[in-house]
Protein backbone atom coordinates (compact mmCIF):
# COMPACT_ATOMS: atom_id res chain seq x y z
CA UNK A 1 0.00 0.00 0.00
CA UNK A 2 1.19 3.52 -0.84
CA UNK A 3 0.71 5.92 2.09
CA UNK A 4 0.85 9.72 2.30
CA UNK A 5 1.62 10.99 5.84
CA UNK A 6 -0.02 14.41 6.28
CA UNK A 7 0.79 16.69 9.24
CA UNK A 8 -1.27 19.70 10.25
CA UNK A 9 1.01 21.90 12.40
CA UNK A 10 -1.02 24.71 13.99
CA UNK A 11 -0.10 27.80 15.96
CA UNK A 12 -1.85 27.69 19.35
CA UNK A 13 -0.47 30.99 20.67
CA UNK A 14 -2.70 33.43 22.54
CA UNK A 15 -3.09 35.63 19.46
CA UNK A 16 -4.99 32.78 17.78
CA UNK A 17 -7.76 33.02 20.40
CA UNK A 18 -11.25 33.57 19.08
CA UNK A 19 -12.09 33.32 15.38
CA UNK A 20 -8.83 31.75 14.09
CA UNK A 21 -8.70 28.83 16.55
CA UNK A 22 -12.47 28.37 16.30
CA UNK A 23 -12.16 28.08 12.51
CA UNK A 24 -9.55 25.34 12.79
CA UNK A 25 -11.58 23.42 15.35
CA UNK A 26 -14.65 23.66 13.13
CA UNK A 27 -12.71 22.46 10.10
CA UNK A 28 -11.14 19.41 11.78
CA UNK A 29 -14.39 17.40 12.07
CA UNK A 30 -15.18 18.26 8.43
CA UNK A 31 -11.75 17.04 7.33
CA UNK A 32 -12.18 13.89 9.41
CA UNK A 33 -15.62 13.21 7.97
CA UNK A 34 -14.58 13.65 4.34
CA UNK A 35 -11.45 11.52 4.53
CA UNK A 36 -12.61 8.79 6.89
CA UNK A 37 -15.77 8.03 4.93
CA UNK A 38 -13.97 7.72 1.59
CA UNK A 39 -12.35 4.25 1.73
CA UNK A 40 -9.83 4.85 -1.05
CA UNK A 41 -8.58 8.10 0.43
CA UNK A 42 -8.58 6.78 3.98
CA UNK A 43 -6.46 3.82 2.87
CA UNK A 44 -3.91 6.11 1.19
CA UNK A 45 -3.46 8.75 3.89
CA UNK A 46 -2.41 8.99 7.50
CA UNK A 47 -3.06 12.18 9.45
CA UNK A 48 -1.37 13.80 12.45
CA UNK A 49 -2.10 17.02 14.35
CA UNK A 50 0.57 19.05 16.16
CA UNK A 51 -0.19 22.22 18.12
CA UNK A 52 2.50 24.67 19.18
CA UNK A 53 2.98 27.79 21.30
CA UNK A 54 5.56 27.91 24.11
CA UNK A 55 6.03 24.20 23.51
CA UNK A 56 4.76 21.77 20.88
CA UNK A 57 2.40 18.88 21.54
CA UNK A 58 1.37 15.95 19.35
CA UNK A 59 -2.37 16.28 19.75
CA UNK A 60 -3.09 13.40 17.40
CA UNK A 61 -0.37 10.88 16.44
CA UNK A 62 -0.33 9.70 12.83
CA UNK A 63 -3.45 7.63 12.27
CA UNK A 64 -5.91 6.30 9.72
CA UNK A 65 -8.81 8.71 10.25
CA UNK A 66 -11.33 5.94 9.61
CA UNK A 67 -10.22 4.45 12.94
CA UNK A 68 -11.16 7.57 14.94
CA UNK A 69 -14.52 8.93 15.99
CA UNK A 70 -13.18 12.48 16.35
CA UNK A 71 -10.07 14.66 16.38
CA UNK A 72 -8.84 16.68 19.37
CA UNK A 73 -9.45 20.43 19.49
CA UNK A 74 -6.78 23.12 19.70
CA UNK A 75 -6.67 25.60 22.57
CA UNK A 76 -4.92 28.98 22.25
CA UNK A 77 -2.49 30.22 24.90
CA UNK A 78 1.16 31.18 25.34
CA UNK A 79 3.51 32.67 22.74
CA UNK A 80 4.52 31.44 19.29
CA UNK A 81 7.55 29.12 19.29
CA UNK A 82 8.47 27.84 15.84
CA UNK A 83 11.65 25.99 16.80
CA UNK A 84 10.01 23.42 19.02
CA UNK A 85 7.33 22.81 16.39
CA UNK A 86 9.97 21.89 13.82
CA UNK A 87 11.84 19.67 16.28
CA UNK A 88 8.69 17.76 17.22
CA UNK A 89 7.65 17.45 13.56
CA UNK A 90 11.06 16.03 12.61
CA UNK A 91 10.94 13.45 15.43
CA UNK A 92 7.39 12.42 14.51
CA UNK A 93 8.18 11.99 10.82
CA UNK A 94 11.26 9.88 11.48
CA UNK A 95 9.31 7.54 13.75
CA UNK A 96 6.18 7.43 11.59
CA UNK A 97 7.94 6.73 8.29
CA UNK A 98 10.03 3.99 9.87
CA UNK A 99 6.88 2.38 11.32
CA UNK A 100 5.04 2.55 7.98
CA UNK A 101 7.98 1.00 6.16
CA UNK A 102 8.23 -1.74 8.81
CA UNK A 103 4.58 -2.50 8.11
CA UNK A 104 5.47 -3.05 4.45
CA UNK A 105 4.05 0.17 3.01
CA UNK A 106 5.51 2.39 0.31
CA UNK A 107 5.61 5.93 1.69
CA UNK A 108 5.21 9.24 -0.10
CA UNK A 109 7.31 12.15 1.12
CA UNK A 110 5.27 13.64 4.00
CA UNK A 111 3.33 16.85 3.50
CA UNK A 112 3.23 19.32 6.40
CA UNK A 113 0.68 22.13 6.38
CA UNK A 114 2.05 24.81 8.73
CA UNK A 115 -0.35 27.49 9.92
CA UNK A 116 0.55 30.54 12.01
CA UNK A 117 -0.40 34.15 12.64
CA UNK A 118 2.98 35.00 14.18
CA UNK A 119 6.46 36.01 13.10
CA UNK A 120 9.31 33.47 13.50
CA UNK A 121 11.48 35.18 16.14
CA UNK A 122 12.11 32.57 18.86
CA UNK A 123 15.74 31.63 19.41
CA UNK A 124 16.93 28.58 17.50
CA UNK A 125 14.01 28.28 15.11
CA UNK A 126 16.20 28.67 12.00
CA UNK A 127 18.53 25.87 13.13
CA UNK A 128 15.56 23.62 13.91
CA UNK A 129 14.08 24.29 10.46
CA UNK A 130 17.44 23.66 8.77
CA UNK A 131 17.75 20.30 10.53
CA UNK A 132 14.22 19.38 9.43
CA UNK A 133 14.91 20.34 5.81
CA UNK A 134 18.19 18.40 5.78
CA UNK A 135 16.67 15.32 7.36
CA UNK A 136 16.27 12.04 5.49
CA UNK A 137 12.48 12.33 5.30
CA UNK A 138 12.24 16.10 4.82
CA UNK A 139 8.54 16.97 4.34
CA UNK A 140 7.05 19.29 1.77
CA UNK A 141 6.12 22.25 3.96
CA UNK A 142 3.16 24.33 2.85
CA UNK A 143 2.89 27.45 5.02
CA UNK A 144 -0.26 29.53 5.45
CA UNK A 145 -0.08 32.87 7.24
CA UNK A 146 -2.72 35.11 8.73
CA UNK A 147 -2.42 38.29 10.76
CA UNK A 148 1.23 39.28 11.25
CA UNK A 149 2.44 36.23 9.32
CA UNK A 150 2.51 37.96 5.94
CA UNK A 151 3.99 36.52 2.76
CA UNK A 152 7.49 37.77 3.57
CA UNK A 153 7.82 36.00 6.92
CA UNK A 154 5.66 32.93 6.36
CA UNK A 155 7.77 32.11 3.29
CA UNK A 156 10.74 31.67 5.63
CA UNK A 157 9.27 28.40 6.92
CA UNK A 158 7.99 26.97 3.62
CA UNK A 159 10.19 24.76 1.46
CA UNK A 160 7.42 24.06 -1.03
CA UNK A 161 4.88 26.89 -1.08
CA UNK A 162 3.82 29.80 1.07
CA UNK A 163 0.64 31.81 0.88
CA UNK A 164 -1.54 33.89 3.13
CA UNK A 165 -4.93 35.44 3.53
CA UNK A 166 -5.08 37.36 0.25
CA UNK A 167 -8.10 39.54 0.82
CA UNK A 168 -8.13 41.70 3.95
CA UNK A 169 -11.92 41.74 3.73
CA UNK A 170 -11.95 38.01 4.49
CA UNK A 171 -11.74 37.15 8.16
CA UNK A 172 -9.08 34.65 9.30
CA UNK A 173 -11.88 32.25 10.19
CA UNK A 174 -13.37 32.44 6.69
CA UNK A 175 -9.94 32.05 5.07
CA UNK A 176 -9.17 28.97 7.14
CA UNK A 177 -12.54 27.40 6.43
CA UNK A 178 -11.98 28.03 2.73
CA UNK A 179 -8.61 26.31 2.79
CA UNK A 180 -9.84 23.36 4.87
CA UNK A 181 -12.77 22.80 2.51
CA UNK A 182 -10.54 23.04 -0.54
CA UNK A 183 -7.93 20.69 0.91
CA UNK A 184 -10.61 18.16 1.78
CA UNK A 185 -12.02 18.26 -1.76
CA UNK A 186 -8.49 17.89 -3.12
CA UNK A 187 -7.71 14.78 -1.08
CA UNK A 188 -11.00 13.20 -2.06
CA UNK A 189 -10.60 14.10 -5.76
CA UNK A 190 -7.03 12.89 -5.89
CA UNK A 191 -8.30 9.35 -5.38
CA UNK A 192 -9.58 9.45 -8.96
CA UNK A 193 -6.03 8.75 -10.17
CA UNK A 194 -5.92 5.52 -8.18
CA UNK A 195 -7.06 2.38 -9.94
CA UNK A 196 -9.48 -0.16 -8.52
CA UNK A 197 -6.64 -2.35 -7.26
CA UNK A 198 -5.18 0.54 -5.25
CA UNK A 199 -2.23 1.22 -7.54
CA UNK A 200 -1.44 4.49 -9.25
CA UNK A 201 -0.11 7.87 -8.21
CA UNK A 202 -1.58 10.01 -5.46
CA UNK A 203 -1.45 13.81 -5.76
CA UNK A 204 -2.82 16.83 -3.97
CA UNK A 205 -4.40 19.44 -6.24
CA UNK A 206 -6.03 22.27 -4.31
CA UNK A 207 -8.44 24.25 -6.48
CA UNK A 208 -8.24 27.96 -7.21
CA UNK A 209 -10.51 28.99 -4.33
CA UNK A 210 -7.22 29.22 -2.42
CA UNK A 211 -5.13 31.96 -4.11
CA UNK A 212 -1.59 30.99 -4.99
CA UNK A 213 -1.94 27.27 -4.39
CA UNK A 214 -1.25 24.59 -6.97
CA UNK A 215 -0.83 20.86 -7.34
CA UNK A 216 1.58 19.17 -4.94
CA UNK A 217 3.52 16.55 -6.88
CA UNK A 218 4.29 13.72 -4.46
CA UNK A 219 7.39 11.60 -4.60
CA UNK A 220 8.01 8.29 -2.84
CA UNK A 221 10.76 7.93 -0.26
Amino acid sequence: MQILPFYLVCDESGSMSGAPIEAINKALPELHQEISTNPTVADKTRFALIGFSDDATVLQPLVDLSELSSLPALAAGGVTSYGQAFRVLKACIETDVADLKDEGHEVYRPVAFFLSDGVPTDGGWEEALRELNESRYCPKIIAFGIGEADTANISQVANFRAFMQQDSAISPAAALREFAASLTRSIVRSASSISADGSGDFTLAVDDTVPGFSTVALDKL
